[in-house]
């Protein structure tokens, strides 16, 4: 299963995708996590990631892209992969796209969560608080959230008019919106 989960910051793409790798036995990717990751280590790819994050910015395809490269490349990916938190936008759908074909790994499926933003915001909110994130402040969370509707939105609507995108309901228990995820996957 090569899966894209879809949805503003707060949507709850990483709890579900966590869920969902441990139930699929496939990769959890996440731009996110791996940009993280870059800023922890310090490296000058993080340092340049973390001034663009932490003002609520998005880190440019190009790096993203060879990072989800090399990342497709590892052997875990073989069975499968989530990606979460890519593409944010039609060009980064677009290059997805063409990536996969050229290792031979279509997409199966696109899932986009549906969130009310003021359940977003409460949410984000919740994070903040418990994991101390930089870009969880609520001046990036707004900048995050309208960079979501302009850049990000449209990919919903790429990938519904390719027939590959199911739309969940995000909210509920965690168990229910998984249900709903593994209901709108299913072959």
């Amino acid at each position: 299963m090569r899966l894209v989960l879809l949805g503003p910051p707060g949507s709850g793409k990483g709890t579900q995708a966590t869920r969902l790798k441990d139930k699929l036995d496939i990769a959890h990717i996440s731009t996110g996590d791996m940009l993280r990751a870059e800023i922890a280590a310090g490296s000058e790819l993080g340092k340049q990631a973390r001034s663009v994050m932490d003002a609520g910015n998005l880190v440019s395809d190009e790096i993203l892209l060879g990072m989800l490269e090399s990342r497709l490349a590892q052997a875990d990916v073989s069975k499968g992969f989530i990606l979460d938190g890519y593409p944010r936008n039609v060009a980064q759908a677009n290059a997805l796209g063409e990536l996969l074909a050229r290792i031979g790994q279509p997409l199966d499926a696109v899932v986009q969560l549906d969130v009310p933003t003021e359940l977003l915001v409460e949410r984000i909110a919740g994070r903040a608080k418990e994991q101390g994130r930089a870009d969880d402040n609520p001046e990036s969370v707004r900048q995050r959230l309208q960079v979501y509707n302009e850049q990000t939105a449209p990919v919903v609507d790429f990938y519904a008019g390719r027939g590959t995108l199911a739309r969940v309901d995000g909210v509920g228990e965690l168990d229910e919106v998984e249900a709903r995820i593994h209901q709108a996957i299913k072959p």
